[in-house]
Order: C-alpha cells, then structure tokens, then sequence
C-alpha cells in the first residue's frame, strides 16, 4: 500500500526509504509505479517460464501479451489466445456460478487466490456483494470446520507451542519483510461456532483479503497468523484429519507467557507501526488482550471494537429516519461478552460525547441480558470484571421476554450467539411500545441469528428497522419489498486500518472508533433509507472506505498520535492514492 507520490497532492512527499507506516523500501519500483509504467518481476532473480506462472504475484495467465511470452520465456507453455483481464474474469464468476455449494465457491476462490493474486481481489472488488458471503460469513464458518479436509496449501503462519522460544525466528520465514497489518486468532472462539482451534485460520485469511479488496492494503503488507496452543475440542482431538496440535488448550500463565514473546516478537520484526488485529479469542483472553497490549502496541480487537464501531454507525443512521437522539433511546441487549459490551460502551461514549453527561450516567440507559439472566445490581460480586459497569439497580429478571416487557427498550441488540433467541413474543413486544423498534440480530453465521429479517418484518408488521450480522435476503410484506441491511465489521475494520496505516499510527483509541463510526453513518443516503437500509450498499465500499480511512486519520492527527508527517491537506485524496489496484501490469 505504499503510496504513489507523483498521484498525490504536493503537500505530501513520499519517503522512498520506506512505505507508509513503515513498510520496506519500495525496491523494485512496483508499487510506485503508474499502472502506464512497465514493471520488472523480480522473485530472487527476474521471473520467467514456469516460476513466473506459478508466482501468484505476478501469473497473469492468458493474458500475458506475444511481447511478454517471447521475454520471459512463455511462448509454447500457454495456448496462443490472449484473453484479457476482463475477459478472465467473466470466465470465472460464470464458473463460480455453477457451484451450488457454497463451500465448493470458497474452495474455487482460494484456488484462484493462490494462483493468480490480481484476478482474485479485482474479481473480489467488483462483485464485492456477490462473493463477500463466500470468502467471509456465513460460507468461511463452515470452511473453518472443514479447514482440516479441504486443507490444500498453508495460507498464513502457524505458530505453536511447539515453537515457544523461538516466536521470532518463525515470524522471520516469512517471505514478505514490509508488513502492515497482521490478523491473529487463537481459534477458541471461531464466530458462533466456538473452538475450532487450528482450524481458526481460516477467519485471518478472510479478514486479510478484505482489508486487500475494501480497503486497500496491498496484499504483501498482509500476514494472517494463528496461534495454536490446542484446543478442547473432543470432535478434532479425534479427527485424524486435523491439523493442529492434538491437546488441550493452554490456561493461565503458560498462555499468557506465549502470548507476550507472541507480541514482543512482532514489535520487535515489524516495528512500532504495525496493525495487530486480534480475532476470535475468547471473552476472557480479548478483554485481557485489549487492555494490556493497547498501550504498548497498535493493537484492535474486530470482535469487540469493530463490531461495536459499525453497529454504533447504524444507530447514528437510523436516528435520520426515527427523527431522534440517541440519549433518546433504551438499549437492551442479548449478550455480554466481547460484542455486546464492547458495543454498549461505545454507545455510551458516543451518547457521553453528544450531550456532555458522564460515561457513568449515559450507561444508565444501556441493559443487557446474559445467560443467567437481566444483568444488575445484586450479581454484581459473581460478575466478570467487564460486565460490572452494566450491573444497574433493578429486580432480577431471568428471561428475555420478561426483561423487555420491564425496560420496554427502543433498540434490540442481539450478540448471544445463539439461534432463534429473539421469539416471537419478544419481537411482537418490542411493537407494541415501539412506532419503529430497532431490532438487531447480530449473531454470526446466519444458522446463529437470534431471529430472521423475515420473522422481523412480519411480527412487527413492518415496523422493524432490521439489520443483522450475516446476509439475508430481501423480504417482501404487504406489497412492499424491504432490504435487510447488514451490520457488517466490513465496513469497518478495512478503512480503520487504512487510515491508521496512512498517518502513521502508534496507538488506537476510542475516538478513532467514534470518527469512524460517523464516517460510516454519513454515507448512508435518502435512497438508503428509502429501502429500509440504515447501512449504505457493499458496491460503494472503496469510497466509504477511503472516507472512513480519512475520519480515523484526521483523528489520528489531532490526537497526535500520527508519525506520517506532515499532515497531508486531503486525506480522501490521499486514501484513495494508496489503495493497491489489482489491474495487471505490464512486465519488462
């Protein structure tokens, strides 16, 4: 993702020693080079034949040109035609689109990825919408499932207890030296699928292709990595075809132990600027994370602060449409872990900065239920350290139902992780006090959404502004077609880390969260709302996601926490420059 500088504004002046947020020097030229300007393909020497067919970098299959195929030594190891990169890529979404399985999709694109790198993400970029269910949720939660039997090539880097003590010299086989941002899973937590362990790795792989086709970050930069300290689950210690270590998990001061050489080890290889992204851990170990590297590192949790930033990003939105504030509304939730709290205090934050009351006072207005029941005063002594802020007087409530009939909230968030929880009693409750009831099911895949936008639709008699977690389809009630809008970390985490890679990071803080989710907000249109959507559509994600990347910068800077300097003047202009483009280059 290092910048073009002759495409940006003269007021900012690239540093050929290095990339943007500290990637390598630009050494060949590549990345700063107009897509018009021939590029040579270096490997360790200049790619030809067969090595440059099989380097997923730089095969452009049967688009290499006669000029091309006589120079690198090609000519009678392709079939004469020439096709083009559009051409190609029409050739494979009709192919993608013969598979009735999504898996056997998931299964086509990874090929795809590891073969021929630019068809992948502009085929990923401009049918953003048709293939985001399948490289991402719901299709890579059955893919992480299934990682051990649909296993072909590692995509990634596993590191083990095995390699306790030598963290970083694993991080050092890794071929690409100028990387920017890292998503890192212990695979404990897989969406709502629970412990997966090594088979996790199928989650960093997504999430790194998406900060590539939404965000921007050139595909080098990237470095997905799972940690493997085991797993408790029976289902793979027995399956002979998993590929992670057959034992229990790790606990306590041996996890902790590998955890810190883990993050040292990355400071000390990539330097202070680099993104580290954790995913699906477990509620305690996130928390945990979060706070004590967050100081120290530029470290993000999607799980609790990504979800937490677009979901905000919705209410902002929905309060056009409901002609309110939201220190307006009563927020209950289903859910008390990373997501849900992460969420709430965000909301709070957000409510505390819009109308100068204290974040103690503005969660005075924020519920939530956990598995035992309405989270409140009386159980706060057997309460996890990160639920006691939401822990308010009030009688205790075991059900949801009967929680929402006694707070009577405007906005329903769900992030249980559990199917089917948000019943029809508790959806028609939420209308019969509700003009339009805010009704989120944010479980992750769609087998775990606590209800479906068409049982939102029809028990409040559409009513419901709905959005959700996974994909639904359109639903149509009464003569009148709704578009489920999809609360999708997506929109998030691609242009937060782009713009926190731009200036030059060192630290993340919640008002870069805050920036981004009014990024996002500001985005959603009349013709949005028009639809039911309080989130704008996917086919526009470069564009929010370069305005979403230029809040979080702005933001960075003010906060003084920017090393890229000077402040570039405009910051969309300057997201946008160094975006990596997947278009095919011309080689030498």
């Amino acid at each position: 993702m290092t910048c073009n500088a002759t495409q940006i504004s003269d007021d900012y002046v690239s540093d050929n020693r290095s990339g943007v947020g500290g990637g390598i020097s630009d050494v060949y030229g590549e990345d700063s080079a107009t897509l018009d300007q021939l590029v040579t393909p270096w490997v360790t020497s200049v790619a030809s034949g067969c090595t440059l067919m099989r380097d997923p970098r730089y095969n452009k299959g049967l688009a290499f040109t006669d000029k091309e195929r006589d120079a690198h030594y090609l000519t009678g190891l392709l079939p004469p035609v020439i096709l083009s990169q559009d051409v190609q890529e029409r050739k494979v979404m009709h192919n993608l689109r013969q598979y009735t399985v999504p898996l056997h999709r998931y299964m086509a694109l990874m090929d795809l990825q590891e073969r021929n790198e630019r068809l992948f993400y502009k085929l990923l970029i401009d049918s953003v919408e048709e293939l985001l269910p399948v490289v991402y949720t719901p299709t890579v939660g059955e893919a992480c499932q299934k990682y051990g039997s649909i296993f072909r090539r590692p995509q990634g880097l596993y590191i083990s207890l095995k390699e306790k003590g030598k963290i970083l010299e694993v991080l050092k086989n890794w071929p690409q030296r100028g990387i920017q941002v890292i998503v890192v899973t212990d695979g404990e937590r897989i969406l709502g699928l629970g412990d997966l362990g090594c088979q996790g790795m199928g989650i960093p792989v997504g999430k790194l292709s998406l900060y590539t086709a939404l965000g921007g970050i050139r595909p080098s930069a990237c470095l997905p990595i799972t940690i493997d300290v085991g797993t408790n689950n029976e289902k793979l210690l027995n399956d002979e075809f998993y590929i992670g270590l057959k034992q229990k998990r790790a606990t306590g001061e041996e996890y902790a132990e590998f955890l810190h050489e883990f993050m040292c080890a990355v400071k000390q290889n990539y330097g202070e600027k680099v993104l580290v992204q954790f995913e699906d851990f477990a509620n305690h170990h996130a928390f945990e994370l979060l706070s004590k590297y967050s100081s120290s590192h530029l470290v993000f949790n999607d799980d609790i602060q990504g979800t937490a930033s677009v979901v905000l990003a919705g209410l902002i939105a929905a309060q056009k449409v409901l002609g309110k504030s939201l220190s307006d509304h009563t927020f209950l939730f289903l859910g008390a872990g990373e997501a849900g709290t992460g969420i709430a205090e965000l909301i709070a934050l957000q409510i505390s900065k819009e109308t100068g009351k204290s974040i103690d006072e503005t969660r005075n207005k924020i519920w939530l239920v956990d598995s035992k029941g309405l989270i409140v005063s009386t159980r706060k002594e057997s309460l996890q350290h990160f639920k006691q802020p939401w822990a308010h007087e009030h009688e205790p409530i075991k059900e949801l139902l009967g929680a929402v009939n006694a707070i009577k909230p405007t906005v329903l968030i769900g992030t249980s992780g559990v199917g089917k929880t948000f019943t029809k009693e508790v959806v028609e409750a939420m209308a019969t006090f509700n003009e339009k009831p805010l009704i989120l099911a944010l479980s992750n895949p769609t087998s775990q959404a606590e209800c479906t936008a068409e049982e939102a639709y029809t028990w409040t008699k559409g009513r419901a502004i709905f959005a959700s977690g996974s994909p639904f389809d359109p639903v149509e009630y009464n003569g009148k077609k709704f578009l489920p809008g999809q609360a999708n970390n997506c929109y998030i985490f691609p242009g937060l880390g782009l713009g926190l890679i731009m200036s030059g990071a060192i630290r993340v803080r919640d008002d870069m969260l805050l920036a981004a989710s009014e990024a996002l907000a500001s985005q959603v249109t009349e013709e949005n709302f028009a639809k039911g959507l309080i989130y704008p559509p996917f086919a526009n994600i470069r564009k929010i996601s370069a305005n979403i990347a230029a809040s979080v910068g702005a933001k960075t800077y003010e906060l003084g926490l920017a090393s890229n300097l000077p402040r570039p003047k405009d910051l969309v202009k300057m997201a946008e420059s160094c975006m990596y483009s997947p278009v095919y280059r011309n080689f030498r």
